[in-house]
């Protein structure tokens, strides 16, 4: 049977390189199921409800503020090693239109903790528009991408063993799910340190959380640690702080909030056509 051949796009040449290096991680899966009932109450007392992504994100951020484990990285140069950074960097994954093509991009947030998920939650709400093609992080995907396939990988291994580099453009931690769609991935494959999934959230809040990560860096029993303190974090800073953005909102005479349960996906913002030659 004769088919046809396909070049690789650019998300598909992104991604092709992300699962070349995420091979090389002796990646474990870890889970946890936990209950979201106190920020479910909170998030759905919002008018404008923040995407999951950018919850799950700055909570994530705030536990490893505190386990100073989730900000290491294993690194090669001069010689195998731990590196630890100060601050957590975030990794988004995000779905947008390329061309005639979804593909996968990423948004990228330095010290997630120390911003609010509104903020957050404005830029991952663009990541379908036109706008976001002034983003750096995603101007640098693409161009990359453009690149032949030994000067990309050439790239991404330069980026990825000098330490100080490795941060600021692979981030310390990553977040993806596809949970709004009905979901849930199993074991997502990521080069970074840790990734965090969820799955699909119950009407009661419960949700299957998992972390992907680096055995070289840490151990099973410091992530079941971390995600019982992530679901600390969730129901306890987090909700209070999406109580206290529905309370500035209702002094500041915003309209009350529709209290039906919305999809928390990406996809609820319009798809715009970009064109990008490979």
């Amino acid at each position: 049977m004769r088919g046809r051949r396909i070049s690789l796009s650019i998300p598909r040449r992104f991604v092709a390189d992300l699962m070349y290096f995420s091979a090389q991680m002796p990646s474990i899966p870890a889970q946890r199921e936990i209950s979201l009932s106190g920020v479910l109450a909170a998030r759905n007392a919002l008018s404008r409800r923040p995407p999951w992504p950018a919850v799950f994100t700055k909570a994530y951020a705030l536990v490893a503020a505190e386990f100073p484990e989730l900000r290491r990285a294993y690194v090669k140069l001069p010689w195998p090693h731990l590196y630890e950074y100060p601050a957590s960097v975030a990794i988004v994954a995000a779905e947008r239109r390329f061309d005639q093509e979804l593909g996968v991009c990423i948004v990228h947030f330095k010290d997630p903790a120390s911003r609010t998920i509104e903020q957050m939650g404005q830029v991952i709400s663009t990541v379908k528009r036109k706008e976001f093609e002034e983003n750096k992080t995603f101007q640098r995907m693409v161009r990359i991408a453009r690149y032949p396939m030994l000067l990309r990988r050439a790239i991404w291994w330069i980026g990825f063993n000098f330490a100080r580099q490795r941060a600021k453009y692979f981030g310390t931690f990553a977040v993806s799910s596809v949970s709004s769609l009905g979901t849930d991935i199993l074991h997502p494959r990521c080069p970074l340190t840790t990734l965090l999934t969820y799955g699909v959230i119950a009407d009661d809040g419960r949700v299957m959380v998992r972390v992907i990560f680096d055995h070289r860096v840490l151990d099973a029993a410091t992530v079941a640690r971390a995600l019982t303190r992530l679901e600390e974090v969730l129901n306890g800073p987090i909700a209070d702080e999406l109580a206290q953005s529905a309370k500035k909102r209702s002094e500041n005479g915003t309209s009350p909030p529709k209290l039906v349960r919305t999809p928390s996906t990406l996809t609820d913002h319009p798809t715009s056509t970009l064109r990008y030659s490979t």
